[in-house]
């Protein structure tokens, strides 16, 4: 059985597997909660359908801008 969009085909379009991994599983979560998928693929399964839209350029992957301020907090210990 061979699977479509293939990892190869959807990387393409991500900078690399944790960027692409991330991205399906957001779009899936939100297809999962009632988001109309942007695809005429005939499938039930969001992770699924959140690939075919990944690899036909209907969904864009774009880095969120990290906030700094967050990141000093987390790493930050209250003794």
């Amino acid at each position: 059985m061979m699977v479509k969009p293939t990892v190869a085909e959807l990387l393409k379009r991500a900078a690399n597997r944790y960027e692409l991994v991330i991205a399906t599983a957001r779009r899936a979560r939100q297809i999962a909660a009632g988001a109309e998928p942007m695809t005429n693929v005939k499938e039930t399964s969001p992770v699924t359908l959140a690939a075919n839209e990944i690899s036909e350029g209907k969904v864009k992957i774009v880095e969120e801008p990290e906030d700094e301020e967050d990141d000093i907090e987390r790493d930050m210990k209250v003794e």
